[in-house]
């Protein structure tokens, strides 16, 4: 038995299984997701989703799922499943679900009469192309396989309707079909590994219904349109592969296609081989540039994400070659000291405070050496720390005590980001405590790497800065009597105390501005009211404005995301202040921690880590059900107890 197994009776309950989803990307920044049942439930859900370069580069989906149909001894079984008006499921395929099984990919076995069919779904690596594998186990006679390949067309963040301008033609390709609903769109190609006859019966099905939408407040109702269905005779023993693809196939090496993709995959076999499988899903090569995906299914690549999952996606998998890329894809993208904090290449927002600074922690936690780290990035360091000192866009600037100060009207820059109508939920114009201990952090490392480096005019210029910034941090932020740091302080240096996680990166970052006892006051009261076993909450349940529930529409969920909903991403940082200030007698609360997101890997999104959870017991998973700094922060800090505490007492 697999290392992750679900039990058949509760894979065919729709109510357990609908809530949980598989995920599979691909380093050409494709993807397919869906629920364990097949069952889409999101307009983000499709079999195969890809970037379209003729379309801005955002992804669409262009194959919602396929049907497959075996027609035994006159009787046919529909073994796919969707949902329509009045919670009515048509086909329930679900129900002849003998087995599945993630641990490699994912696999389902049906048993539909006599027949056992096994069905195996794998992203090719490099290529915008998914194959699906049908393995006849066992039937007395041959049977008759039907496949209906259900076409959407479209960006993921839309849906679709029946319309008079698709282009419903299907054109012969050796083996198959292909398809191209729209102008911009690429062929999709459909082949089969054996012959097989296309039999066009081109339909609208209408009123496809995602239930995740609904509950989201969204529009959850989209039609998908059926170009027809493939047929083929198959008997005992019998392998059949179909490849849906941009690019048109050489139909008989898709057997060993199938074969060689499998063989280069990590089996999910215990909580660290699932991780790193969840890791390099986020990784996406497209031409020059290598970006990480903040999340999915529905997140693009963030500058603020990046950094901050960049240690754990990469070297707690010894890709060296990736950091680097990473590093010098978003490099490329600077301006005026900013990164962009999301956005495509042609319409980037630079609107992040912290993202800048975070790339420098990034490059202490790549490990080059001082020397050669200042020889490749001591530019782009200087424009940042150039740009934050002279001012740059949105009120960044520092001012004459040697912190930083941001504030834009309508805007929220910190990573607390959420705005609705035009205000910020969780307003921090301002002294952010965060962005000044990233600050320090960046400005003393950069002191480090110029005098590794000779560089005499940067020291000179920068090196009486931090005394300065530590002194005015410990006047501004610090308060003795309650024993922790004020979250922001404003204009009119009015200190906000509300406990909320961000002080912890004071406590964590290499070059820190507080004593040891300061540290752990802090790291003792956030153990106390924010950390839960799926990581922080944004604001402590004891202040006013806490919500312990994220659920709703977009406006009910935006005043939950930072005001007491949990962030795993956080453990990491907490983790590392705990370690730092109780060494190895913190060990055995750090390994609970992280140990603990084990239960959650059979949870929303299978096998990786949610973007966030429920700030209340039971702490349900919510948001994006795979995300980059969840899965690089956890990892990160299993890596570190792996290396550097082996012997500790598990």
């Amino acid at each position: 038995m697999g290392y992750i197994k679900f039990d058949k009776a509760r894979v065919v309950n729709l109510e357990y299984s609908l809530s949980r989803e598989i995920l599979r990307s691909n380093r050409a920044g494709s993807f397919s997701c869906t629920t364990i049942v097949g069952c889409n439930t999101r307009k983000y859900h499709g079999w195969l989703v890809c970037p379209v370069d003729e379309l801005g580069g955002e992804r669409h989906v262009l194959l919602s799922t396929v049907d497959a149909t075996v027609v035994s001894n006159g009787q046919s079984f529909n073994t796919g499943i969707h949902k329509y008006k009045g919670d009515y499921y048509s086909p329930k395929g679900h129900k002849y679900l003998e087995d599945f099984d993630i641990q490699d990919i994912p696999s389902m076995t049906y048993r539909v009469g006599n027949v056992i069919m096994k069905q195996e779904r794998i992203l090719v690596h490099y290529e915008e192309q998914l194959l699906i594998r049908y393995t006849i186990i066992d039937t007395d006679e041959p049977v008759k396989l039907q496949l209906r390949p259900f076409l959407a067309f479209r960006n993921i963040h839309q849906l679709t309707r029946a319309n008079m301008w698709a282009n419903t033609r299907t054109e012969p390709v050796p083996n198959g079909v292909k398809i191209r609903m729209y102008e911009g769109f690429p062929y999709l190609h459909m082949q089969l590994s054996s012959r097989a006859e296309f039999v066009p019966v081109p339909d609208w099905y209408l009123g496809i219904e995602y239930t995740e939408e609904q509950k989201r407040g969204y529009d959850y109702s989209e039609d998908l349109f059926v170009p027809g269905f493939f047929e083929i005779m198959a008997s005992k023993g019998d392998v059949i592969v179909l490849s849906v693809s941009t690019r048109e196939e050489k139909h008989a090496g898709l057997k060993a296609k199938f074969t060689r993709t499998l063989s280069t995959k990590i089996p999910r076999s215990d909580f660290k081989n699932c991780l790193r499988n969840a890791a390099q899903q986020f990784i996406e090569k497209r031409g020059e540039n290598t970006n990480i995906i903040a999340g999915y299914p529905w997140f693009g690549s963030w500058g603020r994400d990046t950094f901050i999952s960049l240690p754990g996606l990469a070297l707690a998998r010894k890709t060296e070659d990736l950091y680097a890329a990473v590093l010098d894809t978003q490099v490329r993208r600077m301006k005026g000291g900013l990164f962009p904090n999301m956005g495509d290449n042609d319409n980037p927002a630079f609107n992040s405070v912290d993202a800048p600074l975070w790339f420098f922690q990034a490059l202490f936690s790549y490990g080059l050496g001082q020397k050669e780290t200042w020889k490749r990035y001591g530019a782009a360091m200087k424009d940042v720390l150039n740009a934050y000192r002279s001012g740059t866009s949105f009120g960044i600037h520092m001012r004459e005590n040697g912190l930083i100060y941001s504030g834009a009207p309508g805007k929220a820059l910190t990573w607390m980001d959420a705005v609705v109508h035009g205000v910020p939920v969780t307003p921090r114009d301002g002294y952010a405590v965060e962005i000044n201990a990233l600050w320090y952090n960046a400005v003393c490392y950069s002191l480090d790497c110029a005098r590794a480096a000779r560089d005499r005019s940067f020291v000179k210029e920068w090196e009486n800065l931090p005394e300065l910034t530590a002194r005015s941090f410990n006047e501004i932020f610090w308060d003795e009597e309650l024993g922790y740091l004020a979250d922001y302080v404003s204009d009119n240096e009015k200190r906000n105390m509300q406990v909320r996680p961000n002080m912890v990166l004071a406590t964590s970052l290499p070059y820190t501005m507080l004593t040891r006892d300061q540290m752990k006051s802090i790291l003792d009261i956030v153990n106390q009211m924010l950390v839960t076993p799926r990581g922080l909450r944004t604001l402590s349940p004891s202040e006013e404005g806490y919500k312990g529930i994220y659920c709703g529409d977009q406006e009910t969920r935006d005043f939950a995301y930072h005001q007491g909903t949990v962030w795993p991403w956080l453990v990491g940082p907490f983790c590392d202040g705990w370690l730092r200030v109780y060494g190895e007698g913190g060990v055995s609360r750090v390994r609970k921690l992280i140990m603990g997101f084990e239960e959650t890997l059979t949870e929303a999104g299978i096998s990786t880590i949610s973007e966030i959870f429920d700030g209340d017991p039971p702490h349900s998973p919510r948001g994006a059900i795979s995300q980059a700094w969840s899965v690089g922060e956890i990892l990160r800090i299993y890596t570190l107890l792996e290396t550097k505490y082996p012997e500790t007492e598990k």
